[in-house]
């Protein structure tokens, strides 16, 4: 089912849905051959996976939206979008962040998305956290 809204809204409609988190009304936003690549190259193909794995990792996480930005050259066929900004929530522990940084990379195709790129600094927080590192 293809939307006939512009690629900047459809992604930042599909970014809401999913962090409600509700996996199901996510897919309406994606297709069926959809691929999704998380921080450290962890493979996906469903929104219910990106749930599962923010839910293993956070009790909670939103992220504020800085900016979206459609690469030059989109058409109704085919554009790349890319979402910025900071992941905000809690650890599984119960502490508070915030300012965590993102980018998320998308590839629409006929007003669905086919390709979900993800990174952010988690990882490098985990490991302070850990003790692994200094801050």
């Amino acid at each position: 089912m293809a939307h006939d809204v512009s690629p900047k809204d459809l992604v930042e409609t599909f970014l809401r849905t999913i962090m409600i988190p509700d996996p199901v009304a996510a897919r309406a936003f994606v297709s069926p051959e959809l691929r999704i690549r998380f921080t450290g190259g962890r493979e996906m193909k469903d929104p219910s996976e990106c749930s599962a794995f923010n839910a293993s990792r956070y009790a909670w996480v939103k992220k504020k939206f800085e900016q979206t930005d459609v690469v030059e050259g989109a058409n109704p066929g085919h554009a790349i979008v890319y979402n910025i900004g900071t992941l905000y929530g809690a650890w599984p522990d119960g502490t508070l962040f915030e300012g965590n940084r993102y980018v998320d990379r998308y590839v629409v195709k006929e007003g669905l998305i086919v390709q979900m790129d993800v990174w952010n600094d988690s990882a490098e927080w985990l490991l302070v956290r850990a003790g692994l590192v200094a801050a």
